[in-house]
């Protein structure tokens, strides 16, 4: 049964999105799905709508535009949607030298993976700490725990994303409003098509996790109020490793993985 907690996820046309928007209604979440794709997000909707008996909305989302976040935000309250739980999962990445890198491309993943992710937060945070009550899932990336040469403004947008969740959380702390970073390592999603990595090593490996098991380990993440999880034995055990690694060695260990095969 449809409860009057809604979710708003973005990124939410495929992915780790996509089975977040499974997992959320069959938890009973009304749902707002955030996506430049309409067709893709009306398919999910009717299939939710029909199996959990959910009410799922859907926005057309580009969170590369600038002035996104805001528009997103007008058109759901506009609909009489209040949002208790946000999703910012909308992010690509991209893969080759940075003097290569096209403007638009760098611009694009810094307007969609930093600011409309911190806009989304800033717009829908003071309706949950009036209302005592919320939760917020930011996902990041083991590539928030070290730098990535060729893959560079993608490994620097996820260091923030970590970064500004961990102190938001504090900031946060006793107030019903909790933040959570999810962050997986290599999974099996459309990611790597579009950062062109899917010839790399790191998504060519017998570690690389399924999207619906990421997701979960988001959901329930999320709903205990961690700060962090890491799905996957191996990722959390990079993570923790990574610390204590000389700086200069961390990149040229990265630059090796993201090598194609």
């Amino acid at each position: 049964m449809a409860t009057s907690v809604y979710t708003l996820i973005t990124g939410a046309s495929g992915g780790i999105g996509r089975e977040l928007a499974g997992i959320f209604a069959s938890h009973g979440h009304s749902l707002v799905l955030a996506a430049r794709s309409i067709d893709k997000m009306e398919k999910i909707k009717s299939g939710l709508e029909e199996k959990y008996g959910v009410p799922v909305y859907c926005f057309m989302f580009d969170g590369t535009r600038q002035g996104a976040a805001r528009d997103l935000y007008e058109s759901v309250n506009a609909a009489g949607l209040t949002i208790d739980i946000l999703v910012n999962n909308a992010g690509f990445g991209w893969k080759g030298s940075f003097a290569d890198m096209p403007e638009n491309e760098i611009l694009d993943m810094i307007n969609l993976n930093i600011v409309t992710l911190s806009q989304l937060a800033r717009l829908f945070l003071p309706g949950m700490i009036e209302r005592k009550a919320g939760k917020i899932l930011n996902i990041g990336s083991t590539a928030s725990f070290q730098p990535g040469p060729e893959v560079t403004v993608y490994y620097a947008s996820k260091a923030y994303v970590l970064s500004f969740s961990e102190a938001l959380a504090e900031e946060l702390r006793n107030t019903g409003v909790s933040v959570t970073a999810l962050c997986p390592g290599p999974t099996n999603t459309g990611f790597q098509k579009r950062a062109n990595m899917d010839r790399t090593v790191a998504f060519n490996s017998l570690f690389m996790m399924n999207s619906r098991k990421v997701a979960e380990t988001g959901y329930h993440a999320l709903m205990k109020g961690r700060p962090l999880v890491i799905p996957g034995l191996i990722n959390r055990t990079g993570a923790f490793a990574v610390r204590f690694l000389p700086r200069s060695i961390v990149p040229r260990m990265v630059r090796k993985i993201h090598r194609d095969i």
